[in-house]
């Protein structure tokens, strides 16, 4: 058996995401965006909810946590450095923590900078982590209360997860993001291969969501911070300063 993973569109541009494992029945939400999209959901899966893990404080990542748990009696799991704005909390977790869904353990991982608690769950054994708006295809999340430094962090973190980890993000953003991202790295071969893919798939009406850190690692600007091409194109003398001037970047691109 492995672990079953239904994706779904919810609100304006999030995905929705349940994680399934069919020995022990269990179910969680990873992120409550939309409450009745997941409930039907996993009606129409014929899961029972059992958890709820959170990345962040987000409305459009907890916003649901409440109706959810009052229709099916789940625990809820959130990040201990957003508790506070996160009510219903049965659990906080942190850096280093493990989350167990039946068979399946999930490694709690700091990826905070776009909130300060922000946090991702990797689950090793089928080699998926769900990075909320940590990470995304070609992109990271805005950086709404974190520093450069904890960002730099957070995402030499993820870096460090072995290659072929799927990366499930939280919204479809890549063809804004591909844009910057052209323009940050022009000369970077798999990144303009990686356009023409995501252009096709959104075409087709698909998904850019997952990726892998694979592809991510070979064309996203922002995990090429240590790279000294990007260092010669946006400056700074040493990575943070690099991944710092092309975050500002991105929030004043159009």
């Amino acid at each position: 058996m492995t672990l079953q993973i239904h994706q779904f569109p919810c609100l304006s541009d999030n995905y929705g995401f349940l994680v399934h494992d069919p020995v022990s029945g269990e179910t969680a939400c990873i992120d409550t965006p939309d409450a009745d999209a997941y409930l039907r959901e996993a009606e129409v899966k014929g899961w029972r909810i059992t958890q709820i893990w959170n990345t962040h404080w987000h409305p459009d990542h907890a916003g649901g946590n409440a109706a959810i748990k009052a229709a099916t009696g789940c625990v809820v799991i959130a990040p201990a450095g957003d508790a506070a704005k996160i009510a219903g909390i049965d659990r906080a977790v942190a850096d280093g923590d493990v989350v167990a869904l039946g068979m399946f353990s999930a490694h709690v991982i700091d990826v905070g900078g776009h909130t300060l608690g922000h946090i991702a769950y990797h689950v090793p054994e089928v080699a998926v982590a769900f990075v909320g708006d940590a990470l995304f295809p070609l992109g990271c999340g805005r950086m709404f209360e974190g520093t450069p430094e904890q960002f730099w962090a957070s995402l030499s973190r993820l870096k460090a997860l072995p290659v072929e980890t799927t990366l499930y993000s939280a919204h479809e953003y890549t063809q804004a993001n591909a844009r910057f991202a052209v323009f940050a790295d022009p000369d970077n071969a798999a990144l303009h291969a990686y356009v023409d893919g995501v252009e096709d798939k959104r075409a087709r009406g698909a998904w850019t969501v997952p990726t892998t850190l694979g592809a991510e690692l070979a064309a996203n600007p922002f995990l090429r911070a240590d790279d000294a091409d990007m260092a010669d194109r946006w400056g700074g003398a040493s990575p943070v300063e690099t991944f710092a001037a092309l975050r500002l970047a991105k929030d004043t691109f159009r």
